[in-house]
């Protein structure tokens, strides 16, 4: 049975009248290009985060990771993130075929700050620009072009909550699935859990590149 719910806000007068609004200060940092302190936090970033929908509104957020620096600028207003082997589903691409809009989110750790960037994007094989993004002597097949509209940073309120950082606040994972169980449970694999993940390692040991 559908919840239902008794209070709904469906206008920004309902929004803004619980939440207010944002300070000069808030609104006033969002710039149009990367600054050298957005240039220098994407050099650090190991991990980020890109947000997709396709034409139908419907959303995607995946994670692109790889050694600090592995996005590259191009320039102040041109991101370039190599596509790694992954799982082949390519949700991100598909979405940005419909729908060139993006968001991303880059993250430092140990740094409660996190760098917003949104803009529009498109997926290039251009040869130099791949063989610049090689690892481990294998070059990626596509690069995904951020051409940048708005950047700016977001405050560390999150992290400092969620205490992110700090492992010694980390619940433990010992009750949590294995990953080869949840694909199991899911898609109703005829294949045992050791089986999926004996695929998982061997696939982590020589697809990450």
């Amino acid at each position: 049975m559908k919840i239902q719910f008794s209070e709904i806000i469906t206008s920004t007068a309902q929004l803004r009248e619980v939440m207010g609004y944002p300070s000069h200060r808030v609104i006033d940092i969002v710039i149009p290009k990367l600054d050298k302190h957005c240039r220098a936090f994407i050099a650090k970033s190991p991990l980020l985060f890109i947000a997709s929908s396709n034409s139908r509104g419907n959303m995607d957020i995946s994670p692109k990771g790889d050694p600090p620096g592995f996005v590259k600028i191009l320039d102040d207003n041109t991101l370039a993130i190599p596509d790694r082997p992954g799982n082949r589903r390519a949700d991100t691409f598909q979405n940005i075929l419909e729908n060139s809009q993006v968001g991303l989110i880059f993250l430092v750790p140990g740094k409660g700050e996190t760098l917003r960037i949104s803009g529009s994007a498109m997926i290039v094989r251009d040869i130099p620009l791949r063989e610049s993004m090689a690892m481990n002597g294998k070059i990626p097949n596509f690069a995904l072009i951020v051409n940048i509209k708005e950047a700016f940073f977001h405050c560390a309120k999150c992290m400092l909550r969620s205490k992110v950082w700090q492992s010694e606040n980390w619940e433990s994972i010992d009750n949590l699935p294995s990953l080869a169980q949840t694909m199991i449970d899911a898609a109703n694999l005829k294949e045992s859990v050791e089986e999926i993940q004996s695929l998982i390692e061997q696939d982590e040991r020589f697809g990450l590149y």
